[in-house]
């Protein structure tokens, strides 16, 4: 239910994928990425041209141009609908889908290291590209497998009124402070379900479970089985898990809890009483039936027979992975055509604090993963570099990084800047810095945060190209 499912086949060779999948613009359209950007007028502005000047690892000043605009819609909910999964830090579909669109053709392979809620696989696959992703929180995959092979409501309906809701794993008294008794019961009994159908693997660490020569690499590899993740049952169990760990937690009647914050963070059981009680709120029962049905059928809402041919076609030999970004072995040498990410940003998000509540429902112990967030920008850049390293090995000659890093410290730190030496040092060349200006949307403003005060006020790319 929380990892890929091992296999001792050979990665897909990507010359045998026949995808028989419309194309939504033809790659390479305009004469140069660089020259359709200095054009761009798409939503009525002129792009503005600047300069983004860094030290490279010899010491000289390289400047790199750099293409400022609103390059995608910064209206809520112009995306598939299967995107609408919550998940802190995550960028907009519209971006990923920019790159796809203009660096890769139908077929091609598309990564993220740093996949989060999945936002680059689940957008690769829905226009036709061979999706692949990785993140080290083991959750990250919970969220997107099961949007690569959604099953219908029909199907999901079907399992959840079988499943025995009456039957708790356990009740822990602290989770009253979100749900009412009956309520915490049935997510308990759901909770308990789940596991009960996941058997645990081996340790991916171990040499037979991941080949790590690059013989091994060039012939494909194989899929490694990950430490303390589990197989998945099918495509239905794994849809529902996905759908419960966003319904967990929220601010309205369509969640399990009582009035909290965003599903995105849970708060301590010992915060949550002191919101009930300046609230003077109770938690209400919810049906959790009801709630994860609403929830799918949203998710659902834009998969037709058509996208789910599409999704079918493009994901068969799609993969997602549990482990470090500057380690896989899973991946082919020289196969990947594009990398869309968006790394951690110097301990700004606490994935390990905000997460506990979704690790509790997966039988997860979050001390337990490892995740890669320095609190130093030179630490950052080390580990980024490492990470470049492993992406110019799989990346195609010719191939494009696209690596997203906002803003941090109120836009007075440029990672732009600090990320260019990185990719430098790691082989690859820089192509540009595209800085994407909007607007705060929804999820901002639900935090309290006035548009254009604190928090990411741009999108930051850097565009790496392996020569």
């Amino acid at each position: 239910m929380i990892a890929s499912t091992p296999t001792t086949e050979p990665y897909a060779i990507q010359q045998n994928l026949a995808f028989e999948l419309p194309r939504v613009s033809p790659p390479h359209a305009a004469p140069s990425l660089i020259e359709e950007l200095k054009a761009f007028r798409q939503f009525g502005q002129p792009t503005r041209l600047l300069t983004t000047r860094f030290a490279s690892p010899g010491g000289h000043q390289t400047d790199v141009p750099t293409f400022v605009n609103e390059f995608w819609t910064a209206k809520q909910r112009q995306a598939s609908s299967l995107h609408e999964i919550s998940y802190r830090a995550c960028f907009k579909p519209q971006l990923p889908r920019f790159f796809i669109e203009r660096l890769t053709q139908p077929g091609d392979l598309v990564y993220d290291p740093f996949m989060g809620r999945g936002t680059t696989p689940v957008e690769a696959a829905l226009l036709g590209r061979v999706p692949l992703g990785n993140d080290a929180n083991p959750l990250s995959t919970v969220f997107t497998r099961p949007r690569l092979h959604p099953p219908t409501l029909d199907q999901i309906e079907e399992r959840l009124r079988a499943m025995p809701l009456d039957d708790p794993a356990d009740v822990p008294e602290d989770l009253l402070a979100f749900y009412h008794p009956e309520t915490l019961r049935h997510i308990s009994s759901l909770k308990k379900y789940l596991l009960a159908g996941a058997r645990t693997f081996l340790s991916a660490a171990t040499s037979e479970n991941r080949p790590a020569s690059d013989s091994n690499r060039a012939a494909g590899g194989h899929i490694a089985a990950d430490k303390n993740v589990r197989a998945p049952n099918d495509p239905i169990d794994d849809w529902i898990a996905m759908v419960a760990l966003n319904r967990l937690t929220g601010h309205s009647n369509g969640f399990f809890s009582v009035y909290t914050l965003p599903p995105n963070q849970a708060v301590s059981a010992r915060s949550q009483r002191k919101i009930n009680e300046r609230r003077n709120q109770t938690p209400p029962e919810r049906d959790v039936i009801k709630i994860i049905l609403k929830k799918s059928r949203q998710l659902l809402g834009d998969v037709d027979a058509a996208a789910r041919d599409f999704l079918s076609k493009a994901s068969v030999h799609a993969r997602v992975f549990t482990g470090p970004a500057n380690a896989t072995p899973e991946i082919a040498s020289n196969s990947v055509s594009l990398v869309v990410t968006s790394p951690p940003f110097l301990n700004v998000v606490q994935y390990a604090t905000d997460n506990w509540l979704r690790c509790w429902f997966l039988g997860i112990d979050p001390n337990k993963v490892q995740l890669t967030v320095p609190r130093r920008l030179d630490d950052w850049q080390v580990a980024m570099t490492e990470v470049f390293r492993e992406l110019a090995r799989i990346l195609k000659p010719g191939g494009h990084v696209a690596f997203e890093v906002g803003e941090v410290h109120a836009g007075k730190t440029k990672l732009e800047e600090a990320v260019l030496p990185c990719g430098v040092a790691a082989g690859l060349e820089p192509v540009l810095v595209l800085i994407n200006d909007q607007k705060f949307t929804k999820t901002a403003n639900c935090w309290g945060v006035d548009n254009m005060a604190k928090g990411t006020n741009t999108n930051r790319i850097v565009l790496f190209r392996k020569s």
